[in-house]
């Protein structure tokens, strides 16, 4: 039996070999899952006997030389965002409490149709709207790091899953950090694509479901390797339905392969958002391996931008990306009958082209950017009236942060459409796990993906937290 806080690709040799079965494998994740989530509470709904029929015609084509996919017989969770077909999908909202949706979100179907088994939903906030995972259907995700603190979010079921060996992967999503905040909490690596790169029909964020893209929101993956990364974007990246007949993608592969031959620039703190000294430590710490490994960073290259305006222009328009997430409504939520019009959308939009012109110049003379994921690590749960974290919560144990700071780093990156990956790089002296943002270009995916796996080499990767180590 292979270890399940293995990595994917080594989960996919083991069934490739026959060292496991397929329904050996997803009997040990449910078994795994009914042992160790109770006081994660990461997976929310089971639904496995899909899982099972599918796991079983997995093995006997194994037997008998059938042909099988990339992930066949890997058993997965997925983040209750997302639409699953026929298991029970309420993107965290009392509203869909008995959704059963009867398609798959289009990366679903991707990796049923490469043969992972899904066979479960793992928590989100309601709407994908926090930076914590908790909401009425299901209570509270705790990080597998400190059961007191928050594993992220939105994606923190889906973080917590894969750090505690629950699934083979997870899919995330992101506009406002929800994949990179969450790996950076529990330790784990995710991907932020390219705007537009993988497809995001089927997300939950209303009660309607609609075929529309979101304004930067993406899907991607997350895992425990960078191995993993690479082979799940390659299998993910792809078309929306509508754009299917006419829809190409021809990525440029990665600017460079050794660690000495990148161009780097390192922007650890700022004005516009502080770091946390705890945080700042892991980062210094983790950047100057880099450098003694060879790297070549430039500590005071900038993009030619106000950022703060920059960032508070990302997250004005993630707001209004994210506006009728509580209704049904085309009007959006507050006041009814008062849409917000399109201009205010375009004003902010036009303000960003600028500013992605000033990140195209920078990146004319730079290949990666490392930049802090939040201002710090996993905090202590932090529950106020739901809905109001953002504009009303501080967190006490970092000096009264407003909450609202936290977004600040991530909507300064991913309102541009720029590629994150974020890979483990550290801990506090504290034993939380600290991931760091590596930016590339816009499209430039394979850039960041490539320098991520040269972090890794010189820092080392994943580490299973202490609840994973598992007890019979």
């Amino acid at each position: 039996m292979v270890e399940l806080t293995s990595s994917l690709t080594a989960i996919v040799d083991a069934l490739e070999s026959k060292a496991v079965g397929a329904t050996e494998l997803l009997d040990a994740h449910l078994d795994r899952i009914e042992r160790l989530d109770g006081e994660i509470n990461a997976v929310v709904t089971l639904a496995p006997d899909r899982a099972r029929t599918e796991a079983h015609a997995v093995d006997t084509a194994r037997t008998t030389g059938g042909a099988l996919g990339p992930l066949a017989g890997v058993p997965i969770t997925v983040k209750d965002a997302l639409a699953t077909a026929g298991i029970r999908s309420t993107g965290g909202a009392d509203e869909l409490v008995d959704h059963v949706p009867v398609d798959d979100a289009t990366v679903v179907s991707t990796v049923r149709n490469a043969g992972a088994l899904v066979f479960g939903k793992t928590n989100v906030p309601r709407w994908s709207g926090d930076y914590q995972s908790f909401n009425n259907l299901f209570g509270t995700t705790n990080n597998p790091w400190d059961l007191e603190r928050t594993p992220g979010g939105s994606s923190g079921g889906p973080a917590a899953a894969v750090a505690m060996g629950f699934t083979g992967f997870e899919i995330g999503t992101d506009i406002g950090g929800s994949i990179r905040v969450p790996a950076s909490f529990c330790g784990i690596y995710g991907h932020k694509p390219s705007f537009g790169v993988i497809p995001t029909y089927g997300y939950l964020d209303s009660v309607r479901f609609h075929r529309n893209v979101s304004d930067v929101n993406v899907f991607g993956p997350m895992a425990r390797s960078i191995d993993d990364l690479e082979l799940l974007f390659g299998l993910l990246a792809g078309p929306n339905p509508d754009d299917a007949p006419g829809w190409k993608l021809d990525l440029p592969p990665s600017r460079a392969e050794a660690i000495g031959d990148f161009r780097v620039a390192a922007w650890l703190d700022s004005d516009f958002a502080p770091i946390d000294p705890s945080v700042a430590t892991v980062l210094a710490n983790a950047t100057d391996a880099l450098e003694r490994a060879g790297a070549r960073i430039d500590h005071g290259r900038r993009p030619a931008i106000d950022a703060a305006a920059a960032a508070l222009n990302g997250s004005a328009l993630i707001g209004l990306a994210t506006r009728i997430s509580d209704s049904d409504s085309p009007d959006g939520p507050e006041p009814p009958g008062a849409p917000v019009p399109h201009r205010q959308w375009d004003v902010r939009h036009r303000e960003r082209g600028v500013v992605r012109r000033r990140w195209a110049e920078f990146f004319d003379e730079i290949d990666i950017l490392l930049c802090p994921v939040t201002p710090i690590p996993a905090f202590r749960h932090v529950h106020t009236d739901r809905g109001s974290n953002w504009t009303h919560a501080q967190i006490e144990e970092f000096g009264d942060l407003p909450y609202g700071q936290l977004v600040l780093w991530n909507s300064l990156i991913g309102s541009a459409y720029l590629p994150v990956t974020t890979p483990p790089v550290g801990f506090t002296a504290d034993g939380l796990p600290v991931g760091i943002q590596v930016v590339a270009p816009y499209l430039h995916d394979h850039t960041a993906l490539t320098f991520a796996r040269r972090i890794t080499e010189v820092l080392g990767g994943y580490t299973p937290p202490p609840l994973a180590v598992d007890r019979p």
